[in-house]
């Protein structure tokens, strides 16, 4: 098993390094590469995708969500080693396409790993996990009605991958921040929608 990643750079290096051996990159791939323990990776790397140019492609956004509630489902339970069922885990990307993402979200990864760190990290333990991964289920619901709107996943990826990076790095005032920023996705989804 790989060694789990500890920064978003680390995990971009990863998909690198698969879209460079590989045509294609699937996610059963991403979760060798990551490490079957390593949920939170998945957790910030996947909103990210949504959030990045190839987050455009019609249908993804929510296929990104329906791996991200499984990813939290897990967590929520305490599963130890993560796991995708065949029909998600085959599913991938052409590796230009994962190369032009990684290319993209480089400037961001490296913001990330200076800014967010090891503060509070009882907040990123225990319970707290499973609260976060009640959180993001939550989030990812607004997904798919949202996809038909342009750009409004956003603000729900975003909070999820706040999640993510504060599980990551053991940064518990991120943690926070993410509770936060979910309840202002949340109350922008339902503004959005209530709007319509």
């Amino acid at each position: 098993m790989a060694d789990e990643p500890h920064s978003v750079g680390d995990i971009l290096d990863r998909l690198d390094e698969l879209a460079n051996e590989k045509d294609e990159v699937s996610l059963g791939q991403t979760i060798e590469a990551f490490g079957n323990r390593s949920y939170a990776p998945f957790l910030v790397i996947l909103p990210l995708i949504d959030i990045s140019p190839v987050g455009s492609i019609p249908g993804l956004p929510t296929l990104l969500a329906l791996v991200i509630v499984l990813t939290a489902g897990q967590l929520l339970f305490g599963r130890k080693h993560m796991w995708l069922p065949g029909f998600l885990a085959n599913r991938s990307l052409k590796s230009e396409k994962v190369a032009k993402a990684v290319k993209k979200l480089r400037p961001v990864a490296k913001r990330m790993d200076k800014w967010f760190h090891g503060r509070l990290p009882a907040l990123t333990q225990g319970p707290m996990v499973r609260v976060a991964a009640a959180a993001i289920i939550m989030l990812t619901l607004s997904v798919p009605p949202l996809e038909l709107l342009p750009m409004a996943t956003t603000a729900p990826m975003a909070a999820i991958a706040a999640f993510g990076m504060a599980l990551l790095v053991k940064d518990g005032l991120l943690m926070i921040v993410a509770f936060v920023a979910a309840a202002g996705a949340i109350a922008a989804a339902v503004g959005l929608w209530g709007s319509r």
